[in-house]
């Protein structure tokens, strides 16, 4: 085989393989609870869980004590009871990273010694 061939058929396996390579070890981007919390609202999850994931009538509480980003998008592609799915199409892995964002974001409540109304101070 030519030298120019053999380099053009290393160069074509070696490229395709080389930028995998880098984008495994390229970091993964940082969440964003701004635009978590965006999605959040827009694609109707605070009707049931709430507008800071507090829970309802509908749905459990999702803050302040947050499931991962892997165990929401466990549970939301395929819920149990009346949830609907949300296939990857519709909410990205990135999307509920976003959103898990935003829920992990939510300040605990303070407790009812600490309010000077309930607590008579």
């Amino acid at each position: 085989m030519p030298r120019a061939t053999i380099s053009k058929f290393l160069l074509a396996a070696i490229i395709p393989a080389a930028a995998a390579t880098l984008a495994m070890s390229a970091p993964a981007q940082a969440a964003d609870a701004d635009h978590g919390k965006t999605l959040f609202m827009k694609d109707g999850c605070f009707e049931c869980h709430g507008t800071v994931g507090q829970g309802g009538a509908a749905g459990p509480a999702l803050a302040p004590k947050t499931p991962t980003a892997e165990g929401i998008a466990k549970y939301i592609r395929n819920p149990r009871g009346a949830m609907p799915p949300y296939v990857q199409s519709v909410v990205s892995d990135a999307d509920i990273a976003d959103i898990q964002a935003y829920l992990s974001s939510v300040p605990k409540p303070k407790k009812p010694e600490d309010i000077p109304l309930l607590s008579g101070k």
